[in-house]
């Protein structure tokens, strides 16, 4: 069992209650330190602790599949020395199961999402960074964390917690906008990456789960699964099909030659943010993209 404090939070009521330090002076060499096993909290968190934290985010590479992901002694390195650690859940980042282990700490803070959005089950979909309406519960947490980890700039994390949370509006426009110009229509993704978006736009996934389960488990689906997705794409029955680009197969590479060829827009998605974008500028371009191909005639 782990030795550590699972954060899972009623932020709204614990930031009022810490709030009342000190303002957010900014510090040199006494930053919060924050590990984020994924780079989309990462920049959640610095957005939100801004000069009174220094966050390190182990996944972040936007070109490798963070499933095969192998931890390093510099990755161990700065768990251990993290009085924050924030982490997915679902077993997306289970070596961070391992990393916190090896370096126990009953003073440690860990935020565990999928616990804190109340997410469960092995069948579940890990990529929560997609759930749009859920944004601030995440946001909440976070900041949450860094508040009581260092309440005297309680004050300041509120702070940045409010700007995120205003910051995510054209996003959230975006999606409405979405559900509103293309309701119900129909799509399909390769791995569930985007589908607590597609959700949120009011969007119908048809690609079957017997196919996005083993691709996104890396294995291959049945001959009878794959039958199934190519039917959507040859008989034109969805209008958008939305890629894992950063998890590429050859069964995944095929489909997306076809759906190319059938004139059917492919919109690529990827797990882990990309470099010199914000969390908010990358989901709103994608959520755009995606707009953009249901409007394509």
């Amino acid at each position: 069992m782990r030795m550590r404090t699972i954060l899972v939070i009623a932020a709204a009521a614990v930031l009022p209650a810490l709030a009342g330090g000190c303002g957010g002076s900014s510090r040199s060499s006494d930053r919060l330190d924050v590990v984020a096993a994924e780079n989309v909290y990462g920049n959640i968190a610095a957005q939100i602790g801004g000069s009174d934290v220094s966050v390190t985010s182990i996944l972040t590479n936007p070109n490798a599949d963070p499933h095969l992901f192998a931890p390093g002694t510099a990755t161990g390195l700065a768990v251990a020395k993290a009085k924050v650690l924030i982490e997915n859940g679902l077993d997306y980042d289970a070596f961070m199961t391992r990393l916190e282990n090896a370096a126990p700490s009953k003073s440690r803070i860990v935020v565990t999402l999928a616990a804190v959005l109340g997410i469960q089950g092995n069948d579940a979909n890990p990529h929560l960074w997609y759930d749009v309406p859920q944004l601030d519960k995440v946001a909440a947490a976070i900041a949450g964390a860094l508040a009581q980890a260092d309440p005297s700039h309680a004050a300041a994390y509120r702070t940045g917690l409010h700007r995120f949370e205003r910051s995510l509006a054209p996003l959230r426009r975006e999606v409405a906008s979405i559900g509103s110009r293309f309701p119900l229509a129909p799509v399909a993704y390769t791995e569930p990456v985007p589908g607590y978006l597609v959700a949120a736009a009011g969007l119908r996934n048809l690609a079957p789960y017997s196919f996005t389960r083993p691709i996104e488990q890396g294995t291959e689906p049945s001959p009878a699964a794959v039958a199934a997705m190519d039917a959507l794409v040859a008989q034109h029955r969805i209008r958008v099909l939305l890629y894992n680009s950063q998890a590429v197969s050859p069964i995944t590479a095929r489909l997306r030659a076809a759906a190319t060829a059938a004139g059917i827009p492919v919109v690529p998605v990827t797990e882990t943010l990309p470099p010199h974008l914000t969390f908010q500028q990358w989901q709103l371009g994608q959520a755009r993209a995606i707009a953009a191909a249901l409007a394509t005639p």
